[in-house]
């Protein structure tokens, strides 16, 4: 053999090994990389449901079933983060209106949790025409005394809306008989719920078999309130100043004879048209029409 190739060899098989080296630990960094390329910073638990859960004072029979209906709306609302995190500011803004009137009309508190699940404390239409902060259907509105009309429109008023649903409430209390049921007749109606138990021969919401938004719903409200009542155990922080509130200084102005134009009416108060609507959502027109012995309250930052 030629000494210059028995030279060479060595060399060779040294960067060879130098390549082979390479190739394996490319190949490792490669492997774990894409073990890893899925890895978040954070951590998915299951929340614990080793408590026992109540709507209303009226405890939840925990079985397989409502055990996992409760388990699907807890997690649901806990990893919702966003929207829950809005829920709770709403909640410091409305609740305490809603609280006052709830413990004059003899209602119980956990009602007040039905309006997030409802509205999420805003005034929404729902694609079936229910509109407002208790989600009311025009028919039921007018026969809990709110009133509806081209300009006006009580449903998105938070403290009449929140006396007829009150009323609408203990109606149905009186009806079905317990708290819980008069929640789940709350959503589908009390006609549908009524026939429900009568068909199924039941006489308690979580017995009974029927669309999935009612079967879910009573869960729901449990869930948006044991989040409420304990945000932190949630992982929800938030600082008293992040949280909404009602203006410090409201002013109630009576009116008691047509208003032409809102937005003049807004400027002479020394605040915006905007702000105007933002306070009195019911207001749906420019013009308000008082009809004779007819007054308003309008709301106005002062």
């Amino acid at each position: 053999m030629n000494h210059k190739y028995q030279t060479l060899f060595p060399f060779f098989g040294f960067v060879a090994g130098i390549m082979f080296t390479a190739l394996i630990f490319i190949s490792y960094k490669s492997e774990s990389l894409s073990n890893n390329f899925y890895e978040l910073p954070q951590r998915i638990k299951s929340i614990d449901l080793n408590k026992s859960f109540d709507f209303a004072g009226e405890p939840v029979p925990l079985n397989e079933d409502t055990k996992e209906r409760l388990d699907r709306e807890l997690s649901i609302n806990a990893y919702w983060q966003s929207t829950t995190l809005i829920h709770l500011k709403m909640a410091h803004k409305f609740f305490p209106v809603i609280e006052k009137i709830f413990s004059e009309n003899g209602i119980p508190d956990d009602f007040k949790y039905l309006a997030i699940a409802e509205s999420g404390l805003r005034n929404v239409s729902s694609p079936a025409s229910a509109k407002g902060y208790w989600q009311f259907m025009k028919p039921a509105a007018t026969e809990m005394g709110l009133e509806i009309s081209e300009e006006v429109d009580e449903r998105m008023h938070i403290e009449k809306s929140t006396l007829a649903a009150c009323k609408y409430i203990k109606q149905m209390y009186r009806r079905f008989g317990n708290w819980t049921n008069t929640a789940g007749a709350y959503n589908v109606g009390p006609t549908a719920f009524a026939r429900t138990l009568e068909e199924q021969k039941e006489s308690s919401y979580y017995d009974m078999n029927i669309n999935e938004e009612t079967s879910r719903y009573v869960f729901r409200i449990i869930a948006i309130k044991e989040i409420v009542k304990n945000p932190e155990d949630f992982g929800f922080y938030i600082e008293p100043n992040e949280k909404y509130s009602l203006h410090p200084n409201i002013k109630d102005i009576k009116v008691t004879e047509t208003i032409e134009s809102l937005s003049d009416f807004a400027h002479q108060n020394g605040t915006t048209y905007r702000l105007l609507k933002y306070y009195n959502p019911w207001l749906l027109k420019n013009r308000l029409t008082v009809a004779p012995a007819k007054e308003y309250i309008i709301k106005l930052p002062s």
